[in-house]
């Protein structure tokens, strides 16, 4: 009887402090591995013109209710490229991005700095508008907006934009890659018929700074055993309807290449998939850009990265859904750790 109570007041003590025996255990464990799986909403190229603009309270809405999603991210260009970039505008999307419910990371586009020295977006000098957008969107560094997620942050490069955070061993990488080819065009709409001083400057600070958070990203997932990293840009650099062009010229695409050979480098090396988000090109797209026998590799004159995945959401007129992807829980790995999907708008 002694053994029996004795048995007894041990289930109720077990039970008492949490400990369940290895069949709770073992429930325990698949609710965590259930838990630890998550989703993230990506946006880009949106809203393009006045009809685009009047229905973005709607669309962010639509995200909203998707309860699934832990953060969005917007991978640039809040406007159209023919439109002006006003401090009033600015401010009203970021009015807008306020009213987001997940915690909400952007990363700047071409058309709200970087052509916004053309006549029709105001004349600008660009830079001065890249300061006016850091004032505005990201006056908080190491800060999400909408819901507060805390992030990594080159605020101390001048560039908050650039951002990495890790969710369930996924490591993440946002960073400020521009179209027009990272920011080398002539300034023609202020008269600028060459790269000015004060341009190639910007240029090559951001590039260096993009590239050490490459690095850094990539050697933190190493050192973490992270299972993916997931890299964010504005800039399509594998740009389909530019590839003749670059083919030809490829000094066109001469501001993405040390970009391009260090995400080839770093790709190569980390032991997991590589995935590449990005907008600027506006149709949807899923390939495979440095693989053997891609173009883009004569392109860039280096060799393959089989292990990159890029992912070129919907943009302007395109833009009528956004992709959720889906991150399997911890003990999924290689290819079967990030699953993606377009979700309609309702409107």
């Amino acid at each position: 009887m002694l053994v029996k109570s004795a048995a007894t007041a041990l289930v109720a003590l077990m039970s008492l402090t949490g400990f369940a025996g290895p069949s709770a255990a073992a429930n325990a464990g698949e609710d965590d591995a259930r838990q630890q799986a998550f989703s993230f909403g990506v946006i880009g190229d949106i809203p393009y013109g006045d009809a685009e603009i009047a229905k973005f309270p709607a669309r962010i809405q639509d995200i909203n209710a998707d309860s699934s999603l832990d953060f969005v991210a917007h991978v640039g260009d809040i406007k159209n490229g023919s439109s002006v970039c006003s401090d009033e505008y600015f401010e009203h999307i970021r009015a807008e991005f306020d009213t987001f419910e997940h915690p909400l990371v952007y990363t700047p586009g071409d058309n709200e700095w970087v052509d916004c020295h053309r006549g029709n977006n105001g004349a600008y000098n660009p830079l001065e508008r890249l300061d006016k957008l850091r004032e505005v969107f990201f006056n908080e560094p190491g800060k999400t907006l909408g819901e507060t997620m805390s992030l990594k942050t080159q605020e101390d490069l001048g560039l908050p934009e650039n951002v990495r955070f890790t969710k369930n061993r996924v490591a993440f990488s946002v960073v400020n890659v521009q179209g027009s080819n990272n920011s080398l065009l002539p300034w023609t709409g202020i008269g600028e018929t060459a790269v000015t001083a004060e341009q190639q400057a910007e240029v090559d600070h951001r590039t260096q700074a993009v590239l050490e958070q490459l690095r850094d990203t990539f050697r933190d997932a190493t050192r973490r055993h992270d299972r993916a990293v997931v890299l964010m840009t504005q800039a399509d650099m594998f740009d389909p309807s530019l590839l003749a062009a670059a083919t030809a010229h490829p000094e066109s695409v001469s501001g993405f290449r040390e970009i391009v050979r260090t995400v080839t480098e770093e790709t190569n090396r980390f032991d997991g998939p590589v995935y590449l988000i990005n907008g600027d090109s506006h149709v949807y797209a899923e390939n495979r850009p440095l693989a053997e026998g891609s173009p883009w590799l004569t392109v860039y004159g280096q060799g393959a990265a089989d292990d990159l995945q890029r992912i070129t959401v919907d943009g302007s007129a395109n833009a009528t859904n956004y992709v959720r992807f889906t991150v399997a829980p911890n003990n999924a790995a290689g290819s079967a750790v990030l699953s993606w999907e377009k979700v309609p708008f309702k409107e």
